[in-house]
């Protein structure tokens, strides 16, 4: 399991890396790595994930500054944070930041 202490600290040590995919699905949803960062630091894991293909992996939900909501998919490649996605939730998928909806 990942603790999001874990991440926090990871993320203030600049010990983190984007995925290709995690880095063009922030692009895609017009974010910032700071803003990425803030969710990050502000956040709390919703998800762990023990083995989905790419490893223990957990989504963590969290708020920019400016109080956009960020979802963040994160994994751990030999001790180090690696974002695997990054995305805004949205309906129908997400009935809140929190909550996943229906679909």
């Amino acid at each position: 399991m990942i603790a999001i202490d874990w991440i926090i600290q990871a993320v203030r040590d600049n010990d983190y890396r984007y995925s290709r995919h995690g880095d063009q699905e922030r692009q895609n949803d017009n974010l910032t790595l700071i803003q990425v960062a803030q969710a990050l630091y502000n956040g709390r894991i919703l998800e762990q994930y023990t083995n989905t293909g790419r490893g223990v992996s957990c989504l963590v939900a969290g708020f920019a500054d400016n109080g956009t909501p960020i979802h963040v998919v994160c994994g751990c490649m030999v001790k180090t944070l690696v974002i695997i996605t990054v995305y805004i939730p949205t309906p129908p998928k997400f009935k809140n930041s929190f909550e996943r909806g229906n679909s």
